[in-house]
């Protein structure tokens, strides 16, 4: 690393193979040709005894600050609900006082996490008081801090954050720091996805538990009017109109439907919980699946303003009967949560580059709490509360369907009343579908 010696004692600041050496036999465990093998026994310990994630992450740059004397280390997460990054822990030398530096929210490619984040590559910058365009990198200039360096945490699927490690002296790029840096953030995005999958099982049990407590009080209604609009039937069939014979068949047909809905959503929730919710893409034209979708839900009886704008087509590949049950979702959300008079908007078109479907629905409704937002993708809304009929499950469903397309799905900043939903589609044919 550093050419000369420092006469502070800091083990970074000897000879560069010294230097380099002492960090690593601080931090790591080596086999018997000199290949990492395992982390610091504090640092796994870190990761295995947290009690969260959150605790996990200030206890992992906790560890690699004092092991490797980084004056300053962070850890970023993306943090798609917001579509923002999220400072998940930072660890900071005593006695440093990091003032205007000490962001914890950023744009995405915005200055080293969002740029390591947006390229999914590791990055140098040898002297921060010389980086153009960043006034992050201005912020840490003036507190002291000269080297940054930044590696992304990256599971086989996705680009988790950033793991960032800032520096008191201008240092050129290092192969060696770069590979172990890598090292140490592809074990802890495993970490981090395991985590989550994990706190997820947990989220999904409560909302299952949830769910058929909601199932037991929806249930009654459509079959109290199915059995009882069949009683009514057999006992007055032959006084009845046809229009009131058809009448009586709609509404048992209509409640039917609602307990079939109901089944579908178990089904499903049992198939996420067992890793089995299949998919199955082929060539799909997404402007006729929302087509399709806008003709099978009923808004009249609202009153309601329905605006589309959609190209004549949108190919791209996927399962077109999951995507069908994602648009069913979220328009029948927004004509379910709308007041009579209000409106709805539903929009699909491709991004600047073509690569990727942008897709929203916008309804002037109820809409969201700001602080139930985040959860909304992952446990069972307050149908039941609010007293409208509904599962709850749908947005679970939804995320999950949209994510195992390599996709993203989110609650958009909204103004006034009502929601916007935004779902991001990769139009690239023939890429891999997961099936989750």
């Amino acid at each position: 690393m550093a050419a000369e010696a420092d006469r502070s004692g800091d083990p970074r600041r000897s000879d560069p193979p010294a230097v380099l050496a002492a960090a690593l036999e601080a931090y790591l465990a080596f086999d018997a040709t000199g290949r990492v093998v395992a982390w610091n026994p504090a640092a796994a310990r870190g990761l295995a005894e947290a009690e969260s994630s959150t605790i996990a992450a200030a206890r992992v740059v906790e560890a690699l600050g004092v092991k490797m004397c980084w004056p300053v280390t962070e850890l970023w997460l993306i943090d798609h609900d917001r579509q923002l990054l999220t400072c998940a822990a930072r660890h900071t030398q005593p006695g440093r006082r990091l003032r205007d530096f000490a962001v914890n929210t950023l744009e995405p490619g915005a200055a080293l996490p969002g740029r390591v984040c947006t390229s999914g590559t590791a990055h140098w910058i040898p002297d921060l008081s010389t980086d153009p365009g960043s006034p992050r990198s201005r912020a840490a200039a003036r507190i002291g801090l000269r080297v940054a360096v930044g590696v992304p945490l990256c599971t086989s699927r996705h680009i988790l954050g950033a793991l960032c490690v800032y520096g008191d002296r201008v240092e050129d790029p290092e192969d060696t720091l770069l590979g172990l840096l890598s090292g140490l953030a592809a074990q802890i995005g495993q970490y981090v996805e395991r985590r989550r999958a994990e706190e997820l099982a947990i989220e999904l049990a409560r909302t299952k538990d949830e769910f058929l407590s909601m199932v037991t009080h929806e249930i009654r209604n459509p079959l109290s009017a199915i059995t009882g609009t069949a009683a009514l039937l057999e006992d007055e069939l032959d006084d009845l109109t046809r229009d009131e014979q058809l009448h009586y068949l709609r509404t048992i047909t209509r409640n039917a439907e609602r307990l079939t809905v109901m089944a579908e959503d178990l089904l499903d929730l049992a198939r996420l919980e067992s890793g089995h919710l299949a998919i199955n893409p082929a060539g799909t034209d997404l402007c006729t699946i929302i087509r399709q979708a806008l003709q099978g839900t009923p808004t009249d009886d609202k009153n309601l303003t329905v605006t589309v704008r959609l190209p004549e087509h949108l190919e791209l590949h996927a399962d077109p009967h999951r995507l069908r049950q994602v648009a069913d979702n979220l328009l029948s959300n927004a004509v379910k949560y709308t007041p009579a008079g209000g409106t709805v908007t539903v929009s699909a078109t491709t991004d600047d580059t073509g690569q990727k479907i942008i897709w929203t629905v916008t309804d002037n409704g109820i809409g969201i709490p700001a602080a139930e937002r985040p959860r909304r993708f992952y446990r069972a809304s307050s149908a039941l509360e609010r007293r409208i009929p509904g599962t709850g499950l749908g947005l679970v469903i939804a995320r999950t369907i949209i994510e195992c397309h390599h996709g993203t799905i989110v609650l958009a900043d909204h103004e006034g009343p009502g929601t916007t939903f935004v779902v991001e589609l990769p139009t690239l044919r023939g890429r891999s579908v997961s099936s989750t």
